[in-house]
């Protein structure tokens, strides 16, 4: 009987195994019976007929990365390139994915192979590293209607690595190393020249402040000259006028013949301190009549407003 019990009891086990199915979250589950598909079973606890229903093929529904091998793809100006990408896909159809190929992973890798030798070899080399996007999208859209039968939809591809012969590399080293001098001599050439446009200009302001500054220099000068000529001559004329006015009052005659008399001895003084030889006059009658000629000469306009005749 104890016997019996357990081998029931293996049985009961085995039944509950086979039959009571946990599917976790983002994962779908084929079943088949008697060998046909029947259903897909959902996240979560499902319930199957024992040794009538299996599990045939488990799915994950995430997106999942593909790493593509790298491969020598040949571009249209016939350069060889070594090319190697990663792909991310997600299978939408767990039926399709299990019954539309054998290995949709080794499919999806291949079709990617040769849809991207495919599309480089339409392109120029200098080209790929220009346009990787329309390269991804290109693979995409192949990929994608392919994939179509087997479940599985294509997100996106990217190119990790574009890797051209040493040569090659070499001589796009050289030719970028080059650009860049040629940049460099482009931008020193018009550093320079902006450098003497600005040396240039600068002098010519320079020029012109300069200028503008002599000539408001000049004519500040002749300004002045011209207020000192005119404030000299206002002042002479004060001085006549009140020279005119000095005579013409009483005891004013008297005054110039002294101013006159002391003036002319101080003339003669002078002169012998200057010369050796001292000129005398004649007699004293000459230094009264030099008195009375001066005083003549300023009588003559004042009184009668004349000119006095010279005589002869």
């Amino acid at each position: 009987m104890e016997i019996v019990a357990l081998i029931a009891f293996f049985i009961a086990v085995l039944f509950i195994a086979r039959s009571v199915k946990v599917v976790p979250q983002q994962n779908a589950w084929i079943v088949e019976r008697l060998g046909r598909y029947h259903s897909t079973l959902a996240p979560g606890l499902n319930f199957l007929v024992p040794f009538i229903e299996r599990v045939a093929y488990r799915h994950s529904l995430k997106e999942i990365p593909l790493d593509v091998p790298s491969q020598v793809c040949i571009t249209r100006d016939n350069t060889q390139l070594t090319v190697d990408g990663i792909l991310y896909f997600q299978v939408t159809d767990p039926m399709r994915a299990s019954y539309g190929s054998s290995n949709y992973i080794i499919a999806i890798t291949q079709l990617a192979q040769t849809t991207l030798r495919s599309v480089i070899g339409k392109m120029e080399l200098d080209r790929t590293f220009e346009e990787r996007e329309i390269i991804n999208s290109s693979v995409v859209a192949a990929l994608d209607d392919a994939a179509l039968n087997w479940g599985v939809k294509v997100l996106r591809y990217e190119i990790k690595d574009l890797t051209p012969p040493a040569a090659i590399l070499h001589s796009m080293q050289a030719q970028i190393t080059a650009e860049r001098e040629k940049r460099a001599l482009i931008a020193a050439s018009e550093g320079r020249r902006q450098e003497q446009i600005n040396i240039a200009t600068g002098e010519r302001e320079a020029f012109i402040a300069r200028s503008e500054g002599q000539k408001q220099a000049d004519i500040n000068k002749a300004q002045g000259e011209a207020a000192a000529i005119l404030a000299v001559a206002e002042a002479t004329a004060g001085a006549i006028r009140q020279v005119a006015a000095a005579i013409q009052a009483p005891g004013g005659e008297q005054a110039v013949q002294l101013k006159v008399a002391e003036k002319a001895v101080e003339a003669f003084a002078q002169l012998a301190q200057k010369n050796n030889t001292m000129i005398v006059p004649h007699g004293v009658s000459e230094v009264s009549s030099l008195v009375a000629s001066a005083m003549a000469l300023m009588r003559s306009p004042a009184t009668n407003g004349t000119t006095p005749t010279p005589s002869r």
